[in-house]
């Protein structure tokens, strides 16, 4: 398998330090708010980066923290600390916060099926595990007090930017937004491991520390989980693009200094989910959760779908009418998965031609997690001439990776399909949608605007709807 490494900025053949056995980790949820749909499209490609390594005979020990402490958007102690603000948003304690976000993000990835790794550690629970490593970051000279906080030296590293090759200006403080003046820093690109003096008077989660009664920074805890839970050489690590600088640097920074060697191999990083306004983001207004999909009566597995049909290193644009063509294509999966006749498994006969397709699935995959092509692989399975139960099967195995559902969603819909009048498996959103278009059309052809007419049934067309005209009226198929 080949993955694009953002540390060295190639695709390079993965190979785990240990024989068999990958250790990734996971940039976990900041748990003061709902995870929106941009956050959720990262789980989704790490889950099936997880998925497909256990699918290629390797096991896979993973690890996520969850922030539920601190997090400031800027290393000067600048922003917002959004654990406060979210406490102060609902008029909660911040562990009530943290306790409720943390299930509803659990909760969010059910529903989209990311699988929920073995092992999930709140910053709170290892404040004691933070303390140690930045002592022993003073004891070693990579770390300084100042003003009452430690700070990270950069002035010790060969090598502090390691993702981009920044121009030393471009984060000169207080010349864009996050990069702010902070006096007791001794250098611009220190950043905090410890605070113990801290704008925030009222920060209600602080715990005694050699320096005195404080709270951790954001960059030290998942260094101080990963080493903890996954040891010292780390084969993978995972989070959205947006962390790459300065949280995985400081990442990188921090724990090397702390280890004396290499600690992670590879990086991975998914890129943004925008919207028309540009990146999808919490307080852009553009805030679309799981929750809000299912209220407009998408199935979030189709939006599993959507993203599965980008390239994890390719900014993904959503739209509404994206949104419903996936969902249109999820239920045309379901439908043809519910056609075939079982039990599931290789047919005499067929063994050549399921190596063929498995080896056209792994490709895919094996190229940079290409996820647009491993679903043409899927339905490349409908096209083969090979039997019904080697088809359910294939779909079973590639699922495993996929994780669409489509074996569970197939009999649900096979149950219902007759009080579905023939349209089981789509979704609500989709059918309110169809029907209105239907109606349309039919207004537009008692008013004799046929070229109307013909427009939005070639639009139906092109969603893999069918209409079926008769003496009753309109109906359609799916596929």
């Amino acid at each position: 398998m080949k993955l694009y490494n953002t540390a060295t900025r190639e695709k390079e053949e993965f190979k785990p330090n240990e024989p068999g056995v990958v250790k990734m980790y996971t940039c976990g949820p900041t748990v003061y708010h709902f995870a929106h749909i941009g956050n959720l499209r990262t789980y989704i490609m790490e889950d099936v980066l997880e998925k497909y390594l256990g699918y290629s005979g390797l096991k896979v020990e993973r690890v996520m923290n969850i922030t539920d402490v601190g997090h400031l958007t800027s290393d000067a102690d600048t922003g917002e600390d959004k654990m406060l603000a979210g406490a102060r948003r609902e008029k909660k304690t911040v562990m009530d916060i943290a306790r409720y976000y943390t299930d509803a993000f659990f909760a969010d990835c059910e529903k989209l099926n990311i699988k929920k790794p073995e092992t999930v550690v709140p910053a709170t629970t290892e404040i004691a595990e933070f303390i140690k490593v930045v002592a022993a970051l003073i004891d070693n000279g990579h770390a300084y007090v100042s003003d009452g906080n430690v700070y990270f030296d950069t002035s010790k590293l060969d090598e502090y930017y390691v993702f981009n090759r920044h121009d030393a200006e471009d984060l000169e403080e207080g010349v864009r937004e996050g990069v702010g003046v902070d006096a007791a820093k001794k250098n611009k690109t220190d950043f905090v491991l410890w605070f113990t003096k801290s704008k925030f008077e009222d920060q209600e989660l602080k715990w005694e520390s050699p320096w005195g009664l404080g709270y951790p920074g954001w960059h030290i805890e998942c260094s101080a989980i990963s080493m903890k839970y996954l040891g010292e050489r780390l084969d993978i690590h995972c989070g959205g693009i947006d962390n790459a600088f300065p949280h995985h640097t400081n990442e990188i920074a921090q724990s090397e200094a702390y280890l004396g060697h290499k600690w992670c191999n590879f990086w991975f990083h998914v890129h943004h989910l925008n919207t028309n306004h540009g990146k999808m983001s919490k307080s852009s207004g553009e805030f679309l959760t799981v929750s809000l999909l299912e209220e407009k009566g998408y199935d979030p597995l189709a939006y599993r779908l959507f993203c599965l049909g980008s390239h994890y290193r390719k900014n993904l644009t959503f739209s509404w009418e994206g949104l419903d063509g996936a969902a249109s294509s999820y239920a045309g999966l379901v439908k043809k998965v519910a056609a075939l006749k079982g039990p599931a498994g290789i047919a005499a006969g067929d063994e050549e031609e399921a190596k063929r397709l498995d080896a056209s699935f792994r490709d895919a995959l094996d190229s940079d997690l290409n996820t647009s092509m491993a679903v043409t692989a899927l339905y490349d399975v409908f096209k083969a001439k090979i039997a019904d139960g080697t088809k359910l099967a294939l779909v079973g195995k590639f699922d495993e990776v996929l994780s669409l559902g489509l074996l569970a969603a197939a009999e649900k819909a096979k149950d219902s399909e007759s009080e579905d009048g023939g349209d089981a498996g789509i979704d609500g959103a989709l059918r309110k949608k169809i029907e209105e278009m239907i109606k349309q059309r039919a207004d537009a052809k008692a008013a004799k605007n046929y070229a109307e007419a013909d427009r939005i049934r070639n639009e139906l067309s092109s969603m893999g709807v069918t209409l079926i005209d008769s003496k009753e009226g309109t109906t359609y198929k799916i596929g």
